[in-house]
């Protein structure tokens, strides 16, 4: 093959290559294309995202929603995520609201699903969840954190005391202990390997992280 014959098919590829990123971004971004999201931050947050929701019109579905208390030596921290679908336009909708309000947003797209391996989704106090990675990594498990997000409203908590404080001393005791310092995170992770998604679901679990897997998601919902 001569040298300027090489130089066209060398171009035609890198053509090819060219409208092929353009349409995949394409179909990222059309409105009209179904996704997926998880929202998460306190009870209630998460009961607006809800009740946007159902009053849809079936327009976003509620496919989970978890309430989460997480125990530790002062407090018990707790927290609410929900995954949702729907058409991206939608779903837009409420990402603004969950921003507006201190929500952690995490959205995934078909081209994630199609293109990345091994997806999953981790929701934690973010000092757990950089532990968490730092753990997988040690543990020398290839895997990509695809996006991220963090709430930047309060996570209630209780106080873990030994003796039953009355209802009005905890009243007036709230406002101090709904902590804003503690930041919810909410990463995508997409683990290289198969057979390494029980050891990265299993390291998660004991550092007390939610875990979602996508492989147990029904997409077709």
């Amino acid at each position: 093959m001569g040298h300027n014959n090489l130089f066209v098919c060398v171009s035609m590829i890198e053509d090819n290559i060219q409208v092929l990123r353009k349409a995949a971004k394409g179909s990222e971004n059309n409105p009209n294309k179904r996704i997926w999201c998880i929202i998460a931050g306190n009870d209630k947050l998460i009961d607006e995202i809800a009740y946007k929701a159902i009053a849809s019109k079936h327009n976003v579905k509620i496919l989970f929603r978890e309430h989460v208390i997480l125990k530790e030596d002062r407090f018990s921290k707790k927290f609410d995520f929900i995954m949702l679908t729907g058409l991206a336009r939608n779903i837009a909708n409420f990402k603004d609201f969950c921003k507006k309000n201190g929500g952690a947003f995490i959205k995934i797209t078909p081209q994630d699903v199609v293109s990345e391996p091994n997806l999953m989704v981790f929701v934690a106090p973010d000092d757990f969840i950089k532990k968490c990675v730092n753990i997988i990594e040690k543990n020398k498990i290839s895997f990509a954190i695809l996006s991220e997000d963090q709430t930047t409203g309060f996570i209630e908590a209780d106080l873990n005391v030994g003796i039953n404080l009355p209802n009005f001393a905890k009243s007036a005791l709230k406002p101090f202990y709904n902590v804003s310092d503690v930041v919810l995170s909410t990463i995508l992770v997409s683990v290289e390997n198969k057979k390494d998604v029980e050891k990265v679901q299993s390291i998660a679990t004991q550092n007390k992280i939610f875990v979602i897997d996508f492989k147990d998601i029904d997409m077709e919902d």
